[in-house]
């Protein structure tokens, strides 16, 4: 495994097929909260689903223990950004907006990702934000897979991109401060993948980095705070709110998406790798 500078982890491809196994549970795991999705189910309810689908995979949840993190999943709900605590008490509701974000490690390596859904019947302009953010996220791993084929890309194109198509969709906050980061044996790694940001800026993308690329957007103020519990992050306005993340690698002949189930080809055609996945569908 080689490093470059900003301990920025390297892996091999053999090393990446591992994180796209990690990547595969954690889809499943997605999936299956998706469907679960319904006005009367808890935070609480879509946690075990998660933690099931993950151990029965034979894999470990990221999140459960992490700085003691008490859940498989962070579930935010409307104005809850990210890092929300599932809870028996918290029942979803006709017109919700949930960010779900799952993590899993699965034979050392991890995978990460995270969805936006609406509950029920969910007004037009919440479905055009969630739509947005998943917009700007692919949008961010086409500049990485572009940037790092041509060998002239930069870190910073991917923030750039993200914030450019959210722009170009309308009036949204970026959430100020987070963004995506580097994974591979541990969840969070350098480089931090700012949503927003001038291009040509931090390290050169090249085959080997693992990133996780996540928007946050908001119908208001990009300003957050975080809450009592130490973890739940809000919008300041009491905007609604949704976060979408992907984890990716860059290998020579492309970019996997380790964490869709096609890898990332319905949405960049021939810039997904031509490598076979370990396990091409959930």
């Amino acid at each position: 495994m080689r490093r470059q500078q900003l301990d920025i982890q390297l892996k091999t491809p053999e090393q990446i097929e591992k994180m796209r196994a990690a990547g595969l549970v954690v889809a499943a795991a997605l999936s299956r909260m998706r469907e679960a999705i319904a006005p009367g189910v808890t935070t609480a309810d879509l946690d075990a689903i998660a933690e099931s689908v993950i151990r029965d995979a034979g894999g470990v949840p990221s999140f459960k223990g992490y700085h003691g993190y008490p859940a498989t999943i962070c579930s935010s709900v409307n104005e809850q950004i990210v890092h929300a605590i599932p809870s028996p008490r918290q029942v979803l509701r006709d017109g919700d907006l949930i960010s779900i974000d799952c993590g899993a490690v699965l034979d050392g390596w991890h995978g990460d990702s995270a969805i936006t859904v609406g509950v029920g019947e969910v007004r037009p302009e919440l479905l055009k934000m969630a739509a947005v953010a998943d917009d700007a996220m692919w949008a961010g791993i086409e500049a990485a897979a572009r940037g790092a084929a041509s060998g002239r890309g930069r870190l910073t194109d991917i923030s750039h991109a993200v914030e450019t198509a959210v722009r170009k969709a309308g009036r949204y906050g970026i959430v100020e401060g987070y963004g995506g980061h580097g994974i591979g044996t541990e969840m969070h790694q350098d480089p931090h993948v700012l949503n927003y940001g001038r291009p040509g800026k931090g390290p050169r993308l090249v085959p080997g980095m693992a990133l996780a690329i996540e928007p946050m957007i908001t119908l208001g103020s990009p300003k957050s705070e975080e809450l009592a519990d130490g973890w739940t992050v809000v919008t300041r306005d009491g905007s609604i709110a949704a976060h979408v993340e992907h984890s990716i690698a860059l290998l020579d002949d492309g970019v996997w998406v380790l964490t869709a189930a096609d890898g990332g080809r319905g949405r960049l055609g021939d810039l997904v790798t031509a490598r076979q996945p370990a396990g091409s569908a959930i």
